[in-house]
This record gives C-alpha cells, sequence and structure tokens, in this order.
C-alpha cells in the first residue's frame, strides 16, 4: 500500500464531469507532479483531494486510512494544500499569516517554528512585521507555502506554485521546493510548468480531459517524444 493513494475518483459539476475514475500513487518521501493543460482536472483533483470540493465517487487513503470528507478534518489528518493564486491573509502581517497556517498546533508552538520558516524563507524574515497585501507576487508565493509547512503536513498539496510569476522566481520557488522535500516532506505538485514539474518530481503524472493519459518516472517522461512536443514545447 502507499503512503498516500487516490482510487477511481470521478468529481462533476452538475453536468460536467470533470475527473473520471482518476487513480494516482505517492510514495512517501517523493514528489509526484501532476501536469497537463488548462481544463484538464488539475485543480479539481487536489480540490477533491483536500475537501474543497465534494466528489461525485472513489477513496482517497493517506497511510492507508480512508480521508474523512471535511477539509478541515483532512487537514488535521497530516494534509495541507497550498493554494492556486496564493491566497494570503492581505491584512495581516506575514507573521500573523505564519502563526495562522499553525493551525494544527498551538499558537505558542507555532511562534517556534518562526525561526526556521524565516530561514528558509530569508525574504519573509525581512518582510516579517509587513502586510501581506503588499507582497510582490513572489514574495506572497514563499508566503503561501511557509504558511502551508506551518502545518507540519504528511503531505503538502502545491497547486500551480509557478502562475504568474517572472522566470527568475519561478527557479527560486522550484528550488524551495526542493529544499522542502530534501527535510523529508512528501508534495504532490500540480503545475502547468511541465518542464520544471518534471525537473523536481520523482513520478509524474499527465492528465488530460479528466483522465490519467500517462504516467511513469519522471526523468522518462521527459525524454517521451510525445510529452514533449504535447508539453514541452519540442
Amino acid at each position: 500500500m502507499s503512503f498516500f493513494e487516490v482510487e477511481n475518483l470521478s468529481v462533476s459539476y452538475g453536468h460536467i464531469t470533470a475527473l473520471t475514475d482518476v487513480s494516482i500513487q505517492v510514495e512517501k518521501g517523493t514528489v509526484v507532479s501532476i501536469i497537463g493543460s488548462n481544463g484538464a482536472g488539475k485543480s479539481t483533483l487536489m480540490n477533491a483531494v483536500s475537501g474543497v470540493i465534494k466528489k461525485e465517487k472513489g477513496k482517497i487513503r493517506l497511510e492507508d486510512t480512508l480521508l474523512p470528507s471535511k477539509a478541515h478534518k483532512i487537514v488535521r489528518s497530516g494534509i495541507v494544500q497550498v493554494p492556486e493564486g496564493r491566497r494570503v491573509f492581505a491584512g495581516l502581517t506575514v507573521t500573523e499569516n505564519l502563526v495562522m497556517g499553525g493551525c494544527r498546533i498551538s499558537a505558542s508552538d507555532a511562534r517556534k517554528k518562526l525561526p526556521g520558516m524565516y530561514e528558509l524563507f530569508p525574504i519573509l524574515g525581512q518582510r516579517r512585521n509587513q502586510m501581506a497585501g503588499t507582497l510582490s507576487g513572489g514574495e506572497q508565493q514563499m508566503l503561501a507555502i511557509a504558511r502551508g509547512l506551518m502545518a507540519e503536513p504528511k503531505l503538502l498539496l502545491l497547486d500551480e506554485p509557478s502562475l504568474g510569476l517572472a522566470p527568475i522566481i519561478v527557479s527560486q520557488v522550484f528550488e524551495i521546493i526542493k529544499e522542502i522535500n530534501k527535510q523529508g516532506i512528501t508534495i504532490l505538485l500540480v503545475e502547468q510548468n511541465a518542464s520544471k514539474a518534471m525537473s523536481v518530481s520523482d513520478y509524474t503524472y499527465v492528465l488530460e480531459n479528466g483522465h490519467i493519459a500517462a504516467q511513469g518516472p519522471s526523468k522518462k517522461l521527459k525524454n517521451d517524444d510525445s510529452i514533449k512536443k504535447a508539453y514541452l514545447g519540442k
């Protein structure tokens, strides 16, 4: 049994089917990426895992235990999502955002984790008393990731972390993803930048029109001619 497993997941919005019988597995300590074009169902998959949207059918397990259906209970079980579009608390300071992220632990324990976050994200340490809404897009993305880490996740869901960021900032974000994984955190990554996603992940699933169209070790898929043509522009 895998550390994390999605089995035959289907999701519909009214009469529109977004996902059909999607199954994925994530081994402990790895990075698994899900790539695909806009509308393929990537964010729907993430939101179904985190309980933000309701699944039509299917089973989702973490450490061989079925996940509860409510989002707050899923967070308590150890799955934490860093949402697409960052969604920081604009009217709170960087520090306040981070403490809010430590929802699985006490506020005092959350504050003890702050030095480690500022070490991993030095720019956040420099901006600790600044309102989150005044940060740049890249800084907000780093804050969103750090806020997710404050909850001490067993599985971190990253939904489109490069969205809307300048190329140099995208590279920084993916270096941080590698560093987080080195620290032992298992990551499920949804990303439209297929090249970057496969460069940091161990295994990749390709999602097309709500179905898994291809899968395999990231290094192998990166050299697949059909994948290159469809997603890497080569």
